[in-house]
């Protein structure tokens, strides 16, 4: 069996289509329908069932799929390290982030990393902190930067950083030029706030649970950057940390609150990587840089 066979199905796997897994590899279908056929002849039972909707898997299809994509994540792995053994500064380092934290930290922190190691290349996927631990676990990313991870998991959290959250509203806001506010003040303004599978939402409603308020938004979204397009059209307030709008505050455009210490919500950002695998070259120094990042930028206040 040849490595070339997992590498198409694992492309036909990913689109479903013999057509789109061609183009995507820049071979004719006919060449992955060939590389399928190889890789049943050597398990000795149909992978895929063709039909006019597509490709779908059979249960030996969808046994082999689970494990195809991580043998090859793992023999590109191997492929970096070697390199590493040359003495070559390069690479690809595939990162997953969810939150605020994307456009606050980690962008910044890979312009800046970049600028060292122009010849390393980086794969950002945005998702739940969920997934993104996820993936860590199963191979598919070598680090995670999340918010609000899951209590539970198996990653090695190598980087912790406790992040305050703030109420922020627009500079013609009337909470706008307060010192701080707490829950029950914010109650009495239209908010909005993000769904309640959201990490921060969960705190939040804990938080206004323990002084006895339920406190509906009047927007709940599920992109953080529509949060932001609220209050910057005078809609509503919400709750974000600073650093996630940053660049607003510098203009002018928005500003931040405090609440109140009896109101406080703080959540975690933490950098994850698997604990059983050795990090490459390009990943290893982008690990420790994004850790010194977050200790210079998310101080305690």
């Amino acid at each position: 069996m040849q490595i070339r066979a997992l590498m198409y199905f694992d492309e036909l796997v990913r689109t479903s289509s013999m057509r789109q897994a061609a183009e995507n590899l820049s071979v004719a279908p006919t060449a992955v329908s060939r590389q399928i056929e190889n890789l049943e002849e050597f398990f000795g039972t149909p992978l895929v069932e063709r039909s006019a909707r597509g490709v779908t898997l059979t249960a030996a299809g969808e046994l082999l799929a689970t494990r195809a994509g991580r043998t090859l994540r793992e023999l590109e792995h191997v492929q970096q390290l070697i390199e590493d053994l040359k003495g070559l500064e390069r690479g690809r380092v595939t990162i997953f982030a969810n939150g605020a934290i994307v456009a606050s930290l980690l962008t910044p922190a890979l312009a800046e990393f970049g600028r060292s190691y122009p010849n390393i290349r980086f794969e950002v996927i945005i998702t739940s902190a969920r997934q993104a631990i996820e993936a860590v676990n199963s191979a598919q990313a070598d680090i995670a930067l999340t918010l609000f991870a899951p209590g539970t998991t198996e990653a090695k959290v190598v980087a912790r950083s406790e992040i305050a959250y703030d109420v922020i509203a627009s500079g013609r806001h009337p909470l706008a030029g307060l010192k701080e506010v707490t829950l029950r003040e914010l109650a009495r303004h239209t908010l909005a706030l993000p769904e309640k599978s959201f990490g921060f939402r969960q705190s939040f409603d804990a938080a206004a649970g323990r002084q006895g308020l339920i406190i509906e938004p009047a927007f709940t979204v599920s992109a953080l950057e529509m949060l932001k397009e609220l209050v910057l059209s005078d809609m509503a307030v919400t709750l974000l940390p600073q650093l996630s709008v940053r660049r607003e505050i510098e203009a002018g455009a928005l500003t931040a609150v405090k609440l109140a210490a009896e109101s406080a919500i703080r959540t975690h950002a933490e950098l994850s990587i698997a604990p059983d695998r050795q990090l490459s070259f390009a990943a290893a120094k982008l690990s420790g840089f994004i850790e010194d990042f977050m200790r210079s930028q998310l101080k305690a206040r």
